[in-house]
Order: C-alpha cells, then structure tokens, then sequence
C-alpha cells in the first residue's frame, strides 16, 4: 500500500524567526541553512511519528479493496478524503462519491461496506485515495511537544553541522528529543 505525497505543507510548524530565537543566531547569514534544517526535523519528526504536522494531501495506492472494505492508514491524523478513483483495465479512471465513506479520524481508518465498491479492472495499482493529514493548518495546530523536538533537533543538528571528529557521531537523536516525540509515535506490527 503505497502513499505518496501530492502537495506538501503550506507552512513549516516553525518559523524562521522562531528557530532563530531559539537558536540565539541574530545574524541572517544562516537563514539558508536554518530553513533547511526545520524543514529537515519537521520530516525527520513525520518519518518517526508517522505523523502530518501540518496539513498535506497524500495519495494512497491499492490493488484491491481490502476484505471487510476497512483501509487503515499508516500516516495520520486523518483529515478528510478528498477523491477516490478506480480503475478499469485500459487504464482509464472513474470516481468515486467520497461521501460513501466513513472516516474514523480516531483509528485512522477509511471504512465502506466491501459489496458497495467497484473493482479494480487491473490488478496492479487499481485504486487511489486522495486523502488530507495534518493536525492542522497552522503551526499553532501542532502539539506542543512535536514543537519542541523540531526546535531541539534543529539546534541539534545546527550546532553540530561542521566536520566531525573520529568516533563521534551526530547521526544518533538526542534522547530528549526521542523523549517528546515518544507518545506520538504510531507502531506497526
């Protein structure tokens, strides 16, 4: 079941100038540097939460309905569903209604009954859920302790971004940072 990213974050959850307060960099001359590095943690952060921070469309790809027509996301928070298309064997696409879904945002599960579903007319890649993520729009939407390990990954890896001596390693996240993002990590097994 893969998911692909259709459009990206409108915003990052924390701006250039509150990294750089954090930071305590007065100069301009990084701005290049710190706006990749949020960018950088604010996926790190998604990759370990499995997690949108702020809202993003991804594309879902199946080749069949699942059994039962229950579809459980391995990303979240689950927002909306904005299409869902099959297709047929020549590869030509038909929509279906959104609406006759369910979307159990708590469980991250997108749910219609199995009979109520057209199949696929290829066997590979048949289907396609558009669907929205994020805890919000803004950076304010963004639960605070994910805030906070972005700001301190950032520092992380800023202070840490010149050569590195033999037998160090900044590869490794800082325990703290592991510590908040913790109890928003969603496992699989």
């Amino acid at each position: 079941m893969p998911a692909f990213l259709l459009t990206a974050p409108a915003a990052e959850p924390l701006s250039l100038a509150d990294a750089k307060g954090f930071l305590r960099v007065e100069h301009d001359a990084d701005d290049a540097i710190i706006t990749s590095l949020v960018s950088a943690a604010r996926n790190h952060v998604e990759a370990l939460t499995r997690c949108a921070l702020i809202a993003q469309t991804w594309r879902l790809v199946l080749d069949r309905w699942p059994d039962g027509g229950r579809i459980k996301l391995r990303i979240g928070p689950l927002r909306s569903l904005a299409a869902v298309r099959v297709f047929n064997a020549a590869g030509e696409a038909s929509g279906i209604d959104p609406e006759t879904f369910v979307l159990d945002r708590a469980a991250g599960v997108v749910a219609a009954p199995g009979w109520s579903l057209p199949p696929p007319g290829r066997s590979v890649a048949g289907i396609e859920l558009d669907i929205e993520m994020g805890f919000g729009e803004t950076p304010s939407d963004v639960p605070p302790r994910l805030l906070q390990a972005i700001r301190m990954l950032v520092a992380h890896w800023y202070e840490n971004r010149g050569l590195i001596a033999i037998g160090q390693s900044v590869a490794m996240m800082p325990a703290s940072v592991n510590a908040m993002i913790a109890s928003h990590r969603v496992l699989s097994l």
